[in-house]
Order: C-alpha cells, then sequence, then structure tokens
C-alpha cells in the first residue's frame, strides 16, 4: 500500500509518498496553494507538481491521498477541491482536512492537542477527544492576527504614520526602505498595491521587524509583543471551548514565523504557561506533511477519524 501526504500552505507545499509503514519514499515541493490568495487554477498547477515530484516515475497505485489546506473544512472550499483533485485525475481515496490539523497531527499524532500555526497566515486548532474548536484564520482581510503578514502590515503602519506625523520615529523607516529598494516612504504605495507581490513581500518583512526590535526600537517590539499576544488568545480560545485548560495536554508552535522569529515564539510560550500552565510547548520540526501521510494511512485502512467542530457553524476559513 502507498499513500500521499500534502500539506499545502501560503507560502509552500508539500507532499510526500509514503508507504504502508510511513517510510517517505518520495517528495514533492512547490510554491503556496492557498486558494484564496493564488486562484483555483493556481492551486491546481500546484497540487499537480507536487503530487508528480513525488510519484515520479514509479508507476504506483496510490491507496489513499490527505490533503492539509487552509480553509478546506468550509463546504464551498471542500467543493472547489474536489473538483481539482478530479482534473487532476486522482481516482484514490481523497480526505480533505484544514492544515492545522495535519500540523497537530504531525507534533502529537492521535493524541489530543493544540496547533498554533503562525507563517504567511495565521490560526489556533485543538483536539480533544471527538471535538475540535478553531481561532483565527479568517485571511488576510478580516484576521490573521499575529502572523507574517500582519507583522508586516504592522511595520508598514508604523512607517507611513512616522512620515505623516502621526507616530513616533522607529528604525523600521529605513529598514522597510532597504528592503523594498527604495528610497522615500511614497515609494511604498507601489510597491505593497501591485497585487502580483503584496501578500509575500509584506509577509517577508517579519525578521526586519525582529532586527529593529533587537536594536532597541520600541514601536518593532509592541509589534512582537501583540502579536505574541494575539496568537495566545487564539490558543486561549481553543483551550477554553475544549475544556482542557487544566488538563495536560501537548502544544505544537508550528509555521515560519515561530522558526524566523524566536522571540516571538519565546513570548508564546511564557504566556501559554498561564493559560494552560500543564501544557507542555515545543516546536514542531516535523513537515506537517507527515501528519498529512498519517491521516492517509487511517484512510486507506478505513480508521479515519476527523473530530466535529464544537461550532461548526462559525467556522471561519481562509
Amino acid at each position: 500500500m502507498h499513500v500521499l501526504g500534502i500539506d499545502a500552505g501560503g507560502t509552500k507545499t508539500v507532499c510526500y509518498l509514503a508507504d504502508g509503514e510511513g517510510k517517505v519514499l518520495g517528495e514533492g515541493r512547490a510554491g503556496g496553494a492557498n486558494l484564496k490568495a493564488e486562484g483555483e487554477l493556481a492551486v491546481e498547477k500546484v497540487l499537480h507538481t507536487v503530487m508528480d515530484q513525488a510519484l515520479g516515475s514509479r508507476g504506483l497505485e496510490v491507496g489513499a491521498i490527505c490533503l492539509g489546506m487552509a480553509g478546506a473544512d468550509r463546504d464551498d472550499e471542500k467543493t472547489l477541491v474536489a473538483d481539482v483533485m478530479r482534473r487532476i485525475g486522482a481516482r484514490s481515496r481523497t480526505l480533505v482536512v484544514n492544515d492545522a490539523l495535519v500540523a497537530l497531527v504531525a507534533g502529537v499524532g492521535d493524541a489530543s492537542g493544540v496547533v498554533i500555526i503562525c507563517g504567511t497566515g495565521s490560526i489556533a486548532f485543538g483536539r480533544s477527544a471527538d471535538r475540535a474548536a478553531r481561532a483565527g484564520g479568517w485571511g488576510h482581510v478580516l484576521g490573521d492576527e499575529g502572523s507574517g503578514y500582519w507583522i508586516g502590515r504592522q511595520a508598514l503602519m508604523a512607517v507611513v504614520r512616522e512620515a505623516d506625523g502621526r507616530g513616533p520615529a522607529t528604525q523600521l523607516t529605513p529598514l522597510v526602505l532597504e528592503h523594498f529598494g527604495i528610497s522615500r516612504v511614497d515609494g511604498l504605495v507601489r510597491q505593497i498595491y501591485d497585487d502580483q507581490m503584496r501578500r509575500h513581500s509584506v509577509h517577508a518583512l517579519g525578521p526586519i521587524v525582529d532586527r529593529a526590535r533587537a536594536d532597541g526600537d520600541v514601536v518593532a517590539a509592541e509589534i512582537l509583543r501583540e502579536a505574541g499576544l494575539e496568537l495566545t488568545r487564539a490558543a486561549s480560545s481553543v483551550i477554553e471551548r475544549l475544556g482542557m485548560r487544566g488538563q495536560p495536554f501537548q502544544t505544537v508552535l508550528s509555521g515560519s514565523m515561530f522558526r524566523l522569529l524566536p522571540p516571538l515564539a519565546e513570548d508564546v510560550v511564557r504566556r501559554l504557561a498561564e493559560v494552560a500552565p500543564r501544557s507542555t510547548v515545543s516546536r514542531l520540526t516535523a513537515e506537517p506533511a507527515r501528519g498529512a501521510v498519517h491521516l492517509a494511512l487511517a484512510k486507506a485502512r478505513g480508521t479515519v477519524r476527523v473530530p466535529a467542530y464544537i461550532q461548526p457553524a462559525t467556522t471561519p476559513a481562509p
């Protein structure tokens, strides 16, 4: 038996081909595959690419596929993804879930736990027995507080506020101008409102904010403090709704921002100690696609269990 496990994120997509024991035999990698940000045809191309890369020339029959994608647990998104997979020619049993679930499974397996994802976007997701809850994940227009995009947007707002005389001076201004290769703040308008680069260029400002913070910039430090607070609020909401506050469980930190901004991860860990003192917090070191492989194997064996949301009627999606 062979399966495919796919983690489709906002910045990158990873696909693993694995055998019945979960051993990875092939791998595919490509850019982001977010339906809202990239569009249906672009997502189809990315998924087709990574699946072809992982399978190579092996000619293997795949027993099941698990695709983890932001927003994929909404009914309308599920329909779109199902259409995409059909066009690709995926005839195997396919399980489509939110990318937060595959990240959680990659970190804790089948156990209860919570994951906080902080990459281009952000979301907190938790599972306890047969119940699940989530907070955040509303996308970069409505939310994604604490995410790479949110941090970058706060930095840009601080720069233009200084330029207008509406905000304090900040070291972010020269650093941001250098990042975009421009000499004047008004040049940011063309840079940021170019649809081809907007989200990814803003997301890339995270390390610049941390650099300014390390040099003593108060504005940058406040942005990262607020980011940590927002991410912890999302996790706290999930933990509270699942009734896990006083229980022992594992919390997993996943996403590029926790890797690129260690002070942000450290701040969230400190805050979580007050929210759920019996929880053990760790960084996810495995690719989330490992969790997708685990779920694909369960799908192939007929043992997969996807927990139902406590409040499915209000489930958000990026």
